[in-house]
């Protein structure tokens, strides 16, 4: 029990590392939480501050992420795999070094999928791609494949434990987009648009 106690804090701590948050205030003097939409985020960052922003943002978010999983297995299996995604998707959104104000878990999420199975992984990259080739709403792609994450899980025949980790994402994803989802009701949420290179 100590053991997956030592993974989920480690975990916890590298996803309160907060990537938009670092290089909104490093590069541009900005926090990103004051702009936009709000969120510490890379669809965030890339609406304020432009694409190679918000690609370098989802970069280092998937690092964080592909750490913590990483360890997380190496000294726990696969309970400490599910142990560590679960509790660096946690940091991500309420990080202790940023005052618990986080991102959504988009980013975190779709790696903690990777690191479940690299076909569970595909399967909603493509349906992310769908569902924003037809929308351009990054809210709507999130929850959807969020929604979809356990039963890509049940149709691989993904293990019990990864299969709770995956649950779990898919819940917490979900209602970090409660306001998005009453914006979607009403139509009043807004299409994916990246800053341009002029401004």
């Amino acid at each position: 029990m100590l053991k997956y106690c030592l993974i989920a804090i480690g975990a916890y701590l590298l996803g309160s590392i907060n990537s938009s948050v670092l290089i909104s205030k490093g590069i541009y003097r900005i926090d990103v939480r004051t702009r936009g939409s709000g969120n510490a985020g890379a669809t965030n960052v890339a609406r304020v501050f432009g694409m190679a922003s918000g690609l370098l943002t989802l970069g280092c978010d998937a690092l964080k992420t592909v750490t913590a999983t990483l360890l997380g297995s190496h000294f726990g299996g696969e309970i400490g795999l599910a142990v560590a995604g679960a509790a660096c998707v946690i940091g991500h959104c309420w990080p202790l070094f940023f005052h618990f104000k986080g991102g959504k878990g988009v980013t975190v999420g779709a790696v903690v999928a990777l690191m479940i199975d690299w076909r569970v992984f595909l399967s909603l990259a493509v349906a992310f791609f769908a569902v924003f080739l037809v929308s351009r709403i990054v809210s709507l792609c999130s929850i959807t494949v969020a929604f979809f994450l356990p039963g890509a899980c049940l149709l691989f025949g993904i293990s019990q434990a990864k299969l709770l980790l995956a649950v779990f994402v898919a819940v917490l994803v979900i209602f970090q987009h409660r306001s998005n989802i009453v914006r979607l009701l009403h139509g009043q949420e807004k299409k994916f648009s990246p800053k341009p290179k002029s401004e």
